[in-house]
């Protein structure tokens, strides 16, 4: 395909106002690392919450979508829906005590938590861990699909792609920090929401399709539109249903959805204003991300069963496509080459806005590991703020070319997110828990991070080659993943030495996150001469809960109730409209309760041990 005049100037107009917004920030962002990581404390929480959501729907997210539909219908995305309970737990429970840690990182958590040299070597090793390798991987699998849409829609070849679309990314990065990934996240938002919604109506508008009716009626999607699995088939259900609810939300560690939040969503919610800003951003993000935007990218997938219902079809219809790329996930690109002029420049830039987006927000979450929890905490102490800054930019450029690298050898990003999850797989309790059980030590966390990767590894790269009759399905091996790596770190956090007791009462002061799991620090301390608040009188986790119960019942009935009212069943529809807005009304009236209201705990501001 070939972009007309029209096209070509809604995108050139697009990218000149991410740069425009980059500049524009720069200055502010320049003064110092709180500024340029945490835009100054200040930001607004629909600003905040806004943002998480851009960052979540990269340019590999309707590919991953499209893929899952077409392999194991709509039913399939449960692989991620069920996240909506950790959204929903870090909402409600951790936002609040995120903002109270005041920590520009989540990784500075370890040495407020932990202490000693252990946390500290937990704290450097983890930043690179993540900072460098995990995050580089996520953008190298995000580049990789920029670079099949590219190559669909434009025929630009992945270097060219490579380099205009990440260089003008890392441009603003570098120069805007996180105050420009946020003014820009709500341009691209819009930009991104609009093309997917413009994509969605082509595809279903398509002459093969017939518009809704034809496509419910189409014999290639018959067994591909329940929202619920087939639960006579056990082959089906467990996967697809019974683990991601019942395993994968509560034990596996993914970017935008960690349990007790991390990442870059404790990067938003460290720079809102106060706790209840926090909350309210997160709780946007969650809403947004699993009620708002899933819709779009399903109807693309089953209208894209119609018009090319094999991957051989793809490849029929675009022989020019490299085969080690080719796959079920080429059918989203493939559907927007149908799109008339105009509306191609606005969905090729919405799919720019999501490349950046993304890109943008793992560039300056990266680069503040490195800058705070590496260099300023171990290299250089006493280094200047401009000096970091610098450094800042300087590493955001350094991990966009290390991506780049990555993605021109990567071909499959499903297989990547499925390796990803199994990485994860067995931290999450421990991420969950180390806030409320004081036996928690840095070597549980070391363990956990250790194990699993070790499992992995096995798993997913070795097992297979060795023992290909002994392979496992993904589902099986996340399970094994959970078990082992839970019982290894469970193990070690009884053999080891707890944490001493004077760091444990100073994380419980800046913190308070109160409960049962501290009667024993707070009975020591007492008897000490040392008295720390009553546990209990924090202990908000039972209404936070109940407030989580909630928060997922409406967001999971609006989701479901859209889908029905497009299927055209308006009984079901009607009946999950209500549910949700009954439960709305619900987490209304408790919200004041479970969002927090102070911005600092009574010990005062965090101050990093480097």
């Amino acid at each position: 395909m070939t972009l007309s005049a029209v096209d070509w100037l809604i995108v050139a107009v697009y990218f000149t106002t991410a740069l425009a917004i980059g500049l524009w920030a720069s200055r502010r962002a320049g003064r110092d690392t709180g500024q340029y990581f945490l835009s100054g404390r200040t930001m607004p929480w629909w600003l905040l919450g806004i943002s998480m959501v851009a960052t979540t729907f990269s340019t590999d997210t309707p590919n991953l979508v499209t893929d899952i539909v077409r392999q194991n219908g709509v039913a399939g995305n449960w692989v991620w829906w069920a996240f909506l309970l950790t959204g929903m737990l870090t909402v409600f429970v951790y936002a609040r005590l995120w903002r109270r840690a005041g920590v520009m990182t989540d990784l500075e958590f370890y040495e407020i938590r932990y202490g000693g040299k252990p946390a500290a070597f937990l704290r450097g090793f983890r930043a690179l861990y993540l900072g460098v390798f995990f995050n580089v991987m996520i953008m190298a699998t995000v580049t990789l699909a920029a670079i099949k849409i590219a190559g669909v829609l434009l025929g630009v070849p992945p270097l060219w792609t490579i380099v205009i679309a990440g260089g003008v990314t890392v441009v603003f990065a570098a120069l805007g920090g996180l105050t420009g990934v946020l003014l820009t996240d709500f341009l691209l938002f819009f930009t991104a929401l609009a093309g997917s919604i413009a994509a969605a109506v082509v595809a279903v508008g398509h002459p093969d399709v017939g518009g809704l009716s034809g496509l419910m009626a189409a014999p290639e999607v018959a067994d591909r539109l329940s929202i619920l699995p087939d639960f006579t088939d056990p082959a089906a259900f467990i996967p697809l249903f019974i683990i991601p609810l019942a395993v994968q939300w509560w034990s596996v560690w993914y970017p935008g959805a960690e349990p007790g939040g991390g990442g870059y969503v404790a990067q938003r919610m460290l720079s809102a204003r106060d706790e209840t800003g926090a909350a309210a951003a997160t709780l946007l993000f969650n809403a947004a991300h699993y009620a708002v935007r899933p819709w779009p990218w399903i109807l693309v997938a089953l209208a894209s069963l119609v018009v090319f219902p094999t991957v051989e079809s793809i490849q029929e219809a675009f022989p020019g496509i490299a085969p080690g790329i080719l796959g079920h996930d080429l059918a989203y690109p493939a559907m927007l080459t149908f799109l008339p002029a105009g509306l191609l420049g606005l969905v090729v830039a919405s799919l720019a806005a999501a490349y950046m987006s993304t890109m943008s927000t793992h560039l300056n979450w990266g680069s503040s590991y490195v800058v705070h929890d590496v260099w300023r905490r171990f290299v250089q102490p006493d280094a200047s703020e401009r000096r970091l800054v610098l450094l800042g930019r300087l590493v955001t450029v350094l991990l966009m070319v290390l991506a780049a690298v990555v993605a021109l050898w990567l071909t499959h990003a499903l297989q990547a997110f499925q390796i990803l999850l199994q990485i994860g797989a067995g931290t999450g309790l421990l991420f969950i828990l180390r806030w409320f059980w004081w036996r928690i030590n840095a070597y549980s966390e070391l363990t956990a991070m250790i194990v699993s990767f070790l499992v992995a590894f096995w798993l997913e790269l070795i097992q297979p080659r060795l023992f290909p009759g002994l392979a496992l399905v993904p589902s099986t091996r996340l399970v094994v993943g959970v078990a082992i790596t839970t019982a290894a770190w469970v193990s070690v956090t009884f053999l080891t030495r707890p944490v001493d007791d004077a760091t444990l009462r100073r994380f419980y002061r800046i913190a308070r996150p109160g409960g049962p799991g501290w009667e024993p620090v707070a009975r020591r301390a007492a008897a000490a001469g040392d008295p720390v608040p009553e546990p209990a009188g924090d202990w908000t986790v039972p209404q936070g809960i109940l407030a989580m119960t909630a928060g997922v019942l409406a967001v999971y009935a609006a989701l479901f109730a859209t889908g029905y009212w497009i299927y055209g069943q308006w009984a079901l529809a009607a009946g999950l409209t209500a549910v949700a807005v009954a439960a709305a009304v619900a987490l209304a009236r408790i919200w004041g309760t479970v969002a927090g209201g102070q911005p600092r705990s009574e010990a005062g501001p965090h101050r990093d041990p480097g």
